[in-house]
């Protein structure tokens, strides 16, 4: 079901902590055993769940409501999740800080194939996991990767990306009201390069689409399918999920379509299908769902 009408702002992400203090991270991050953040972080944690009520609830809701947990164990799944995010983020400023990960990528060889192939692509993620661990971490040496963005950042975390990006042969685009984005989107695929975006959260004002998540109708936006569908460019789902020890598995996914259908429906069919991965992919970690505001909300208005 494709819906054309626009819809108030769900949440803006935005990372916490003033300029000052996101370059002491940095810095602090270059001479300290990100295990003893981790540590500390576990402390921390109770009061974080305690003062941001609206995350709280939301998350608790997800694991009472989605995966049908008791109130003690979803208690303990909202304190998993949370320091599963507070590690997520500091992975993310140990990376600023040149620190390096291990990754295991399930799917490469579809990857390479993409990467080695003439034509450009439409890779998607989702807020789970570390997507943004991936990009600072792995060379895309063949095809450039142009990166979708909200603006809202600080200046600080903004250039803290870039530096690590442009190493990376990524280069970000800007979501603006005058709508420039998505001819430099549309010129990158021209181009045969690749386009990387999320697939999960209603940001702004947005044409959605109604798929099945969870038992429960959900809104996904409908710009990123539209996107590829409309171009005629392969879709892959891509998620950076958190194991022991540091280690990320990498999932990467082909979303096929079915030909047959028209072009509307082929762009409700693939959307629904990335639902389908991104569920697949969430049970299997639950502790790393952050979207952390009531994602069913409003589905059937």
């Amino acid at each position: 079901m494709a819906v054309e009408i626009e819809k108030p702002v769900e949440w803006k992400g935005r990372t916490d902590g003033l300029p000052w203090m996101i370059r002491s991270l940095v810095a602090l991050m270059k001479v300290v055993d990100r295990r003893a953040i981790y540590f500390l972080m576990a402390f921390i944690v109770p009061f974080y769940m305690l003062f941001n009520r609206q995350g709280y609830r939301a998350i608790y809701g997800f694991f009472r409501d989605r995966f049908k947990f008791g109130p003690l164990k979803s208690f303990c799944m909202v304190y998993a999740n949370h320091f599963r995010f507070g590690q997520v983020i500091v992975d993310r400023y140990a990376a600023f800080a040149g620190k390096k990960f291990r990754f295991e990528i399930d799917g490469e060889e579809l990857f390479t194939e993409m990467m080695n192939g003439g034509s450009g692509f439409v890779q998607l993620s989702s807020h789970i996991g570390n997507y943004e661990l991936v990009g600072y971490s792995l060379t895309s040496d063949k095809k450039k990767i142009n990166g979708l963005f909200y603006g809202g950042e600080s200046d600080v975390m903004m250039d803290f990306r870039r530096r690590m990006l442009d190493r990376q042969n990524v280069e970000l685009i800007e979501v603006d009201s005058a709508m420039s984005h998505v001819f430099r989107m549309n010129a990158a695929l021209d181009r045969g390069e690749i386009i990387s975006m999320t697939g999960d959260r209603m940001l702004g004002s947005e044409k959605f689409l109604v798929c099945p998540f969870f038992g429960q109708d959900a809104r996904f936006p409908m710009g990123p399918f539209t996107l590829a569908v409309r171009k005629n460019v392969p879709l892959l789902a891509v998620f950076s999920m958190r194991g022991r020890r540091g280690v990320y598995s990498v999932y990467v996914r082909k979303i096929e379509s079915d030909m047959s259908l028209s072009s509307k429906a082929r762009i409700h069919d693939v959307a629904c299908r990335f639902a389908l991965l991104l569920e697949e992919t969430v049970r299997r970690y639950p502790a790393q769902w952050f979207n952390y505001y009531d994602f069913w909300k409003s589905a059937d208005e």
